[in-house]
């Protein structure tokens, strides 16, 4: 499916295409192209699968029903199926081609659906993999060794199943270098890396953490680590550290017989005084109030 997104800061539309990965990609050929002179013109065609153009050097400059490309060495072009796929103008140029079929429904010309789409649209879905129809790529040579590695499958090989997988290791590597994926497409990778953060503060909790150790671990600057686990836990990293710390020193408290500065020592403070006041803060207690609280609550009880 092809979407075009309004995208305020380019002052144009961002034609999206929309593939769901549970579905197979299916691989037809591919190959690297030189144009014999400065009058090469791509040609015309009805065009009866994707077609993907990764250009280094030179300029394609090729079309389809609608639109008109420019596609400069660095970047990718992927066409949809089209009734007319045709250069428009001359030039000479390089690039790499890869042909490929989706499932028989999205290759089917009359389903192929444009529109516009709300910022908010474009969020992360389990099993969806956004490609702009054009693009900058970050890294030009990632993609021309697994186009390359595709060449060399096909050519010793010829297995389906293995050629199905590296088409899809491609567009899949062009997926993740796109800014959409930066935009809409790591909400998962996100809340992966904050429950990452949360293991570390988990394992680590008896040490004297602080918001640097973890930035540098995690290998992020401190201010950005911040605000983003902020935005996910809803509180500040240092609180979340504090409050895990109290969790477990309540449930030592109620448990064991514990001193208090042993507690202190074992939850990463220097001194039972630094302990107290910190403990305080969030329950509004002291640690021997909690446990005399506590002790006396199971007597009423029992």
């Amino acid at each position: 499916m092809i979407y075009y997104n309004k995208n305020r800061e380019r002052c144009g539309f961002m034609r999206i295409c929309e593939f769901d990965t549970t579905k197979d990609f299916i691989y037809h050929w591919c190959g690297k192209f030189i144009s014999p002179n400065e009058e090469w013109v791509h040609l015309t065609r009805n065009l009866l699968d994707y077609e993907l153009f990764v250009v280094t050097d030179g300029t394609l400059y090729v079309a389809d029903d609608a639109h008109k490309y420019e596609v400069f060495p660095g970047q990718y072009l992927l066409m949809p199926p089209t009734f007319f796929q045709h250069g428009y103008k001359s030039g000479s140029c390089s690039f790499y081609w890869m042909h490929f079929g989706y499932n028989r429904e999205q290759n089917d010309h009359t389903v192929l659906k444009s529109q516009l789409l709300a910022p908010e649209e474009l969020t992360y879905r389990e099993n969806r993999m956004l490609l702009p129809i054009q693009g900058e790529l970050k890294s030009l040579e990632r993609i021309t060794i697994l186009m390359k590695q595709l060449q060399d499958s096909d050519r010793r090989y010829r297995e389906a199943t293995l050629n199905r997988f590296l088409c899809g290791t491609i567009l899949a590597e062009i997926a993740v270098q796109s800014p959409l994926y930066q935009a809409y497409g790591n909400k998962k990778s996100q809340e992966q890396i904050y429950s990452d953060i949360v293991d570390y503060i988990h394992w680590h909790i008896s040490e004297n953490l602080r918001v640097a150790e973890l930035a540098e671990y995690f290998g992020y600057n401190e201010k950005y680590l911040t605000t983003f686990f902020k935005s996910l836990a809803g509180i500040p990293i240092k609180q979340y550290i504090l409050q895990e710390k109290m969790e477990r020193a309540k449930a030592v408290l109620t448990e064991t017989n514990q001193p208090i500065s042993q507690i202190a020592y074992s939850l990463g403070f220097s001194d039972a005084h630094n302990f107290t006041n910190a403990f305080k803060k969030i329950t509004e207690l002291s640690p021997s109030e909690y446990r005399s609280g506590f002790t006396k609550r199971n007597l009423v009880h029992k």
